[in-house]
């Protein structure tokens, strides 16, 4: 996700499903769904995608691939010897596809595949459109993971979020959140979900919890979760730890507000709980209007004109305008109303990764790659008020307190900090992590701040004085010393 330093696809890469084995059977129908969209996907879209598709030969819907960009259609039913797809995948010379600076060729047991569907006809499945969006198809029918029963390695912390009470924390998994008791050091609850991983969570006014997230370069999704409906899978005793199916339990997962082709990585309440925004790797931002009730949940018009990703999202005391902060290395303010940009802050040079705004409006704020903590006038050309330093290498995240004029940030130098909102002063440095700091949270009632890290360890700390609450790695079942 960070491209000055390491990336969080670690444990997902430790447990990504294999391709799929097929059999050799040259009687079997092949599925061009099922067995040939995987492929173009893994394989061919990377080059040949909706946009900007070398050869103008986009391969994301069976009708253009057949339409054969530059050339003519490049697969010839019932003759796959003769079928331009087929010269070009077994070509060894500059011919070949995918070219060899993009990878290795496909194996020979793809190819025969490909080949076999060509010479039963190159058939579209039934049900599907020829224009139809081949990762939307996939999507649908791509199964998620169980999370491991224990987990053999730590799991990144992406994201935190205390409940409204301040007694627990719901912590990013893989393909779940988890629910600790915080006084206790308890593992009370796991929530399996679609995302491979959480980016971002808030709480609404009755409870619920939206969650953004996705499977990074596949999908991603903002969705809304009642963290105590659905039934325990396992009817497990009160004092074991309960788990719920956030996947297909309706009354778990109870609203799905975006499906995007990537993931979503910020989310943002407004201060009357009325307005929900996100950001994330499309560029767009997405606001809905919470107002009328979940059954009546309205999608404003995105906004869009960030060059590069939207990593960081915050509301303006009356709800009307909206700072991001970008990969384009900007934040910027915006008029929800008028999908219009007020202002572009510039300063950083360096990729954004986190804003907030002052509770009276007047100023924002803005982290990123450049190690610095800006504060910005939140009206007219956006004029840099200071830089605050003191972090020794990427600052990642950013949030505000709910009471006092304090910011919280943490960061690449496994650190996390308290800031003074007002003179950009350093209030205290939170140390104790031994790795990364990739997410943080305050508490509702404004007393304590957590922080997740790279390995998976949780801490919790008293903003009067700093002193540790609580340490432990938020990774179920993994063999590890608590701290």
């Amino acid at each position: 996700m960070y491209s000055s330093h390491r990336c969080f696809y670690f444990l997902c890469v430790v447990l990504a499903a294999a391709q799929p084995v097929h059999a050799a059977d040259a009687s079997k129908p092949v599925s061009f769904i099922n067995d040939i969209a995987p492929i173009l996907k893994e394989k061919c879209f990377g080059c040949h995608g909706a946009k900007n598709p070398k050869g103008k030969l986009d391969m994301t819907r069976y009708a253009n691939l057949r339409k054969g960009g530059t050339k003519e259609d490049p697969i010839i039913p019932g003759n796959p010897e003769d079928s331009y797809l087929i010269t070009v995948l077994t070509a060894t010379d500059k011919k070949r596809m995918p070219p060899k600076e993009s990878g290795a060729p496909l194996p020979s047991q793809q190819i025969e595949l490909i080949e076999r569907w060509i010479q039963q006809g190159a058939p579209l499945d039934a049900g599907i459109k020829p224009d139809a969006d081949l990762l939307r198809e996939l999507r649908l029918r791509w199964t998620p993971p169980p999370p491991p029963a224990a987990y053999p390695y730590p799991v990144t912390v992406t994201a935190l979020a205390f409940t409204p009470d301040s007694k627990k924390i719901v912590v990013s998994g893989h393909h779940e959140l988890t629910i600790w008791d915080i006084f206790r050091d308890k593992l009370e609850k796991r929530i399996y979900t679609r995302a491979r991983r959480a980016m971002a969570m808030v709480f609404l006014p009755d409870g619920k919890l939206a969650v953004a997230g996705g499977r990074p370069g596949e999908e991603g999704d903002v969705r809304l979760y009642d963290l105590n409906g659905g039934t325990d899978r396992r009817n497990v005793r009160p004092t074991e730890v309960v788990v719920l199916d956030g996947v297909h339990d309706k009354r778990v997962m109870v609203k799905q507000l975006l499906d995007a082709d990537d993931e979503v990585l910020c989310l943002a309440l407004s201060a009357d709980g009325k307005k929900l925004a996100s950001g994330g790797c499309d560029r767009l931002v997405h606001v809905w209007d919470l107002s009328g009730g979940y059954d009546h949940i309205k999608e404003l018009p995105p906004i869009e004109n960030h060059a590069d990703w939207v990593f960081g999202i915050a509301f303006t005391p009356d709800g009307k305008r909206l700072a991001t902060a970008s990969r384009d290395k900007t934040a910027k303010l915006w008029d929800i109303d008028a999908k219009e940009s007020i202002l572009t802050f510039p300063n950083h040079q360096n990729p954004v990764y986190g804003v907030a705004i002052k509770a009276d409006g007047t100023v924002g704020y803005s982290v990123g790659e450049d190690n610095q903590l800006r504060a910005w006038t939140a009206a007219a050309e956006g004029k840099q008020i200071r830089a605050s330093g003191g972090h020794g290498r990427v600052i990642l995240k950013l949030v505000a307190h709910p009471k006092q004029p304090l910011l919280a940030t943490c960061s690449a130098d496994q650190t996390v900090r308290l800031w003074n909102a007002d003179n950009g002063s350093l209030v205290r440095t939170l140390s104790g992590h031994h790795d990364y700091v990739y997410a943080v949270a305050i508490s509702p009632d404004g007393n304590l701040i957590a922080s997740g890290a790279f390995d998976g360890e949780v801490r919790i700390w008293k903003i009067k004085d700093g002193s540790l609450v609580k340490a432990f790695n938020a990774s179920p079942g993994l063999k590890t010393v608590q701290k």
